[in-house]
């Protein structure tokens, strides 16, 4: 009997690690799983977003966990909406969402700091340092609900119209399509914001409904804007949009702490050499295509000029460390914060 005792508790201790292990990406044979994970985005299947960073982003996941970790993408708003993904990713409708903060603006009070007007970045490489370091370093409860793979940003937005823009003279009163921070900011410069969808502006610009767009330079080709407008205002203060890459939280701590682990060297790897400069790649095509085929002309603010719509943006910038001061956060240190990372990677890139 005892050794009918001992034989069933040893069974049974073995059981118990078998169980262990299949929560741990194994079956109960010690087999490895395959974890197979939906993600869900808004952009077209042949964007570079899709082509260039998700497709092989998620074979190097494939490859990096020994085929644990199998990712199908779902482009162009096939498995959620834009204005959807984070909730979509919270709720488990999509295991990954790719889409802006700012589609579901007051949502991520937070980081609304990384889109504030006043603050330039010379490009997306910058924008998207400034991003990524700057999250890492605040680490606001408002994304805690998912596990943040990376972000990505557009980098800086200009100014494309059908008359030449040069001083705030010129920008009076001028309709022009802009969403949600952007539309704060140019009211606050004279301008007529009309809310639209960027896919809307080409026709809105040729029927004459706007006189103008703001958004990056990857627009003017892109989303042709470039055959609707004569004149390129160089603004590299007044816009930018930050887009997340981030899984759901339950399917995230399913994974092993080796599967995870090969994860996060991915992100970063996929972060550095790819997310954070795709944007510019994008921008530096179109504005060439624009100049050489439509003839489209650039304007350089002088910087005298250039300083006088910093100091027309500033007080959005005071009401943004208002709100954060009234959740109990920092709102100057928060701000401070993004201004040094800024100066210091636009030195860098």
């Amino acid at each position: 009997m005892k050794r009918l005792l001992v034989f069933l508790l040893l069974v049974l201790a073995l059981g118990m690690t078998i169980t262990g292990c299949s929560s741990n990406s194994t079956d109960e044979q010690g087999q490895k799983q395959t974890v197979e994970l939906k993600l869900a985005h808004f952009f077209p299947a042949t964007h570079p977003a899709e082509t260039d960073l998700v497709q092989p982003w998620a074979k190097a996941i494939e490859e990096a966990t020994d085929g644990q970790v199998i990712i199908t993408s779902y482009p162009g708003s096939t498995l959620l909406k834009p204005e959807a993904t984070y909730d979509g990713v919270v709720n488990g409708i999509a295991d990954i969402g790719l889409s802006c903060y700012a589609y579901t603006r007051g949502r991520f009070p937070v980081l609304e700091v990384f889109e504030l007007p006043g603050i330039t970045y010379e490009n997306s490489k910058v924008a998207s340092k400034v991003a990524w370091e700057g999250i890492k370093q605040l680490n606001p409860e408002e994304i805690q609900d998912t596990k943040l793979m990376m972000v990505l940003t557009t980098g800086p937005g200009d100014l494309f119209t059908k008359q030449p823009v040069k001083n705030l003279a010129d920008l009076k009163g001028m309709t022009i399509r802009a969403t949600g921070l952007s539309a704060q900011t140019l009211e606050v410069l004279g301008a007529t914001p009309v809310a639209m969808a960027q896919s809307e502006a080409y026709e809105a610009l040729s029927k004459g409904v706007v006189r103008g767009n703001l958004g990056p330079q990857e627009v003017l080709k892109g989303w042709k804007n470039a055959e609707v407008t004569d004149y390129i205002t160089i603004t590299p203060f007044l816009y930018n949009t930050v887009f997340f890459i981030t899984m759901n939280m339950d399917q995230w701590n399913s994974l092993s702490p080796e599967v995870q682990q090969a994860i996060e060297e991915v992100n970063e790897k996929y972060f550095a050499e790819v997310a954070m400069g795709l944007w510019d790649m994008q921008n530096e095509e179109a504005l060439q295509w624009a100049v050489d085929e439509t003839g489209i002309e650039v304007i350089n603010l002088p910087e005298e000029e250039a300083t006088r719509w910093i100091e027309l943006v500033q007080p959005i910038q005071d009401e943004f460390v208002t709100k954060m001061n009234e959740k109990g956060i920092n709102g100057q240190e928060t701000l401070d914060l993004v201004k040094t990372l800024a100066d210091q990677y636009n030195s860098q890139f």
